[in-house]
Parts: structure tokens; C-alpha cells; sequence
């Protein structure tokens, strides 16, 4: 079965296949786009190292099981928080890399671009895009059933590099077409030029993971999951005569956090404690989404002072 954790360290391994390939063939070659393709795929195998570590530390401490070690003791609230914190710093780290070579790239044209290899370029073209389409499409497929923003961010990333190289590949059949003609003036542009057009494709493509990552991080209301507890929370405070409730809703990466503070009228009889915890239970199938992943917190109070 597969499972988060071991796509995450399948798909490290052959980023890291991939990185150093790069970069040797980026030596070899001297193609700065091949070398800055390694660099980016290991950027990227760093931060999957991250998200295994970061998954890893998710499931162990939502398992039915688990024990309370250090870490548990000093995170007593879950590490669901270091989700959004990885994903947004792989989306920024990724784009920073792409200005990098963008600015680089501008440099290079500027000053009368660079010869290169084309015969080992092409070679590395073709077996990178090889293992970026075989993950790309395999991690999306996989991700229907799983998903997992870290699995879908990873699938992404294959994507984004799997265009780069396609493109690469391309400039190289070009420019290894342009050798002994008339246009063989133009090759050394080839590599730089080539390379600044996929910066300025994949630069903004991280973007909405940054963003989503953010919200998550500022703990900003999703509006749909604050829309359905604000339905469910009338439509008890209805059939209870309860005064009024009060919803505080977060989504921090793959977790959710609900917060429900029902107001009950002051001198009520009394009730025992199981028939509270039995309107508790009605509330949360209400809710729905049942999962280790969800944090129900379900007050009830006389006092408004402890909802607000």
C-alpha cells in the first residue's frame, strides 16, 4: 500500500538521482541550465527530507497508540503548524532559486552567452525527463486517494521540472542542428536565452502554494469549513434552546481546528455528564470529517465571557 511517507522517500531518492546527474552533465556540458536544473532538483530533495521528516512527525503523534516522548511533550498541540511553515519555505526557496538563474542567465546573455556540449546535453535532457514524467505521473495518480498537500506540491515540482528539462531538450536539438551552418553564431545564446524563458514560466508557479501556506500559517478562516460549523452550531442551539454559540475555526496544513462555545441558559436542571458528552458526540457527526487530523474542542457555558 502505498502510503505519504513512501512516495516521499521514493520520490527523494530519484531527485536526488536526478540532482546529481545534473550537475555532472551540467560539468561535462558546460550548460549553466543543466547545472541550475540540478541545483533545483536538490533544492527540492532537501525540502522533501523535510516534508518526510515533518509527515512522519504528523502521523506519529495523531496514532491511536503513540507515546508521549519529548517532543510530544514540548508540541502538546501537534505539529500540523510545521506543515504550512515547510510548504511555503519550499515554495519561496524554489522561486528564489529561479531568480538566481534568471539573473544569471540575463548576465550570460549579455555577455556573449556560452559554449556547451550539445551531444551530453541532450542525453541528460532526455533521461531526466524520462524520470520527471515517470514521477510526475505516478504521484498524481497515487495522490486521488491519499491527498496530500506535501505528495500534490511534490507532484507539482516533478511537473515543473519535467517542463524545464522538455524545454531544454528542445533547445539543445536546436542548437546541436545550428552547429557547422550559418547559424551556428547564434548556439552559445542558446543555453542562456532558453534558460531565462523557463524562469520566467516556473517563477510564478509557486506561488499559490506560498499564499495557501500563508493563510495557513496566519490561521486565516477558511470560509467554507467556518460556513458549515456556523450551520451545524444553529441548528443546535434551535433544537436545544441553547442563547447563542460562538465558532472559531483555523485550518493549519492538513489539520482543523474547531472551537465551539455554547452559551446555555442561566439556572437550567442540571444534567449529567454523559448526557452532555452524548449532545457532544451529536455535534461532532454533525461536523463530520471524523479523523486524527480534526481538533473538536465543544464548550458549554453560562458565562459569555468564556466564549469571547
Amino acid at each position: 500500500m502505498n502510503t505519504e511517507q513512501r512516495i516521499l522517500r521514493a520520490s527523494i531518492g530519484v531527485t536526488i538521482f536526478v540532482a546529481c546527474f545534473g550537475i555532472i552533465f551540467g560539468l561535462l556540458s558546460g550548460s549553466f541550465s543543466i547545472t541550475f536544473d540540478g541545483f533545483y532538483s536538490l533544492t527540492d530533495a532537501i525540502m522533501s527530507v523535510l516534508a518526510l521528516i515533518v509527515s512522519k512527525l504528523i502521523t506519529s503523534s495523531t496514532a491511536p497508540n503513540r507515546q508521549n516522548g519529548k517532543l510530544s511533550e514540548r508540541f502538546t498541540m501537534g505539529f500540523w503548524h510545521l506543515e504550512p511553515i515547510v510548504l511555503g519555505l519550499n515554495g519561496v526557496m524554489l522561486m528564489g532559486a529561479a531568480v538566481y538563474a534568471l539573473i544569471n542567465a540575463i548576465g550570460s546573455l549579455l555577455t556573449g552567452g556560452r559554449n556547451l556540449e550539445f551531444g551530453f546535453a541532450i542525453v541528460y535532457a532526455v533521461v531526466t525527463m524520462i524520470a520527471c514524467c515517470s514521477m510526475a505521473i505516478f504521484e498524481t495518480r497515487v495522490n486521488k486517494t491519499l491527498s496530500s498537500d506535501f505528495v500534490a506540491l511534490d507532484a507539482k515540482a516533478w511537473m515543473m521540472t519535467g517542463g524545464i528539462t522538455a524545454a531544454l531538450l528542445i533547445a539543445f536539438c536546436i542548437g546541436y542542428a545550428f552547429e557547422g551552418t550559418n547559424l551556428e553564431w547564434l548556439t552559445p545564446y542558446i543555453d542562456p536565452a532558453v534558460l531565462v524563458l523557463i524562469c520566467l514560466v516556473i517563477i510564478p508557479l509557486p506561488i499559490s502554494t506560498v499564499k495557501r501556506a500563508l493563510a495557513d500559517v496566519l490561521l486565516i478562516t477558511p470560509q467554507s469549513l467556518k460556513q458549515h460549523v456556523d450551520e451545524v452550531a444553529r441548528d443546535f442551539v434551535k433544537r436545544y434552546g441553547f442563547v447563542s454559540y460562538r465558532a472559531y475555526v483555523a485550518k493549519v496544513g492538513r489539520g482543523k481546528q474547531i472551537e465551539l462555545y455554547f452559551i446555555v441558559p442561566g439556572g437550567w436542571p442540571a444534567k449529567c455528564l454523559e448526557e452532555w458528552d452524548a449532545i457532544r458526540d451529536e455535534i461532532g457527526n454533525a461536523i463530520g470529517e471524523e479523523s486524527t487530523d480534526r481538533w473538536l474542542t465543544i464548550v458549554f457555558t453560562t458565562d459569555v465571557e468564556w466564549a469571547d
